[in-house]
Order: structure tokens, then C-alpha cells, then sequence
């Protein structure tokens, strides 16, 4: 079986059946954190969206959830994969970023399209929107900021 590979010594796809189940335990634990975060941030949302409005209110409660979610994945999720210090820090920034970024632009299409939305129909549009974020989400974790690495380079990787 061939692999694909995203950067030279690391492969995307791998043909060792304990990292297919590696994958499988990352996955699930995953979506456990995103079921709890996302339900968290749904629920700081519809809190704080009347006296903050919407923007607001989603940025407030991205910025309060990633982080716990982002702690989370690295002691629990991604326990025992080494990962660079500076990467990340990158990687909360970057989360943070892309969540705010995303959201904001989510709410500002709905906007657009849906005159007067409903706070159920912001967050609605927000879980949905925070699926499809977080399949990305996993991508980025498992194949950058928790890259399995083997050999000499996983020393070197180690923060």
C-alpha cells in the first residue's frame, strides 16, 4: 500500500495498523472535547449575544472555549506526541484566529441572507459551521502540531 506523504519523512497516510488505531483513539477523543466545547460555546453564546451582540458575544465565547479545548487535546487527546513549544503557541493563535474569523464570517453571511436572525438561528448556523471548522481543526493537530515522528528527527521535535 502506497502512502501520501506532506512533507518529506512524514507520512499522511500510514500502512502501520497501530497508527490506524492511534487515529481511531485520537478521533474519538476529539469529538468528545468538540461535543463539550462546542455545547460550552453555544451556551456563552446565547448568554452574552442580548447584551453583547452576536459578533461579540461569539468572540468572547471562542476565546474562553479554545483555550481549555486546546489544553485538553494536548494532555488528553494527543497525550504522550511530541510537539514544539513555539508550534504550539502558533497553533492557540492560529485556532483562535480561524474560529473568530470564521464565526464572524458565518454570522455575517447569515446576516446578510436572513433579516433579524434569531439567537437560535446564530447559534444554529454557528454548531454547524463549528463541525465543519473542527474537521479541519483535526486535520491541523494531528498531521502538524502532533506530527508522529520517528527516529532521530522525533528528538529534535520535543519541546
Amino acid at each position: 500500500m502506497a502512502t501520501t506523504r506532506c512533507a518529506p519523512g512524514h507520512r499522511l497516510l500510514a500502512t502501520d495498523p497501530d497508527r490506524h488505531h492511534e487515529l481511531g483513539t485520537h478521533a474519538a477523543w476529539y469529538v468528545v472535547a468538540g461535543v463539550v466545547t462546542t455545547g460550552v460555546q453555544a451556551a456563552l453564546f446565547l448568554l452574552l449575544r442580548d447584551e453583547l451582540g452576536s459578533q461579540v458575544a461569539n468572540l468572547v465565547a471562542i476565546a474562553l472555549t479554545t483555550v481549555g479545548n486546546t489544553e485538553f487535546h494536548r494532555r488528553v487527546t494527543f497525550a504522550g506526541r511530541p510537539s514544539n513549544a513555539g508550534k504550539r503557541h502558533l497553533q492557540d493563535l492560529l485556532t483562535f484566529a480561524f474560529y473568530a474569523l470564521y464565526g464572524s464570517a458565518v454570522l455575517a453571511v447569515l446576516d446578510a441572507f436572513v433579516d433579524r436572525p434569531t439567537s437560535w438561528e446564530e447559534t444554529g448556523t454557528l454548531l454547524l459551521a463549528s463541525v465543519v471548522g473542527g474537521f479541519v481543526r483535526f486535520a491541523v493537530l494531528r498531521w502538524w502540531v502532533f506530527a508522529h515522528r520517528t527516529g532521530p528527527a522525533a528528538a529534535a521535535h520535543t519541546g
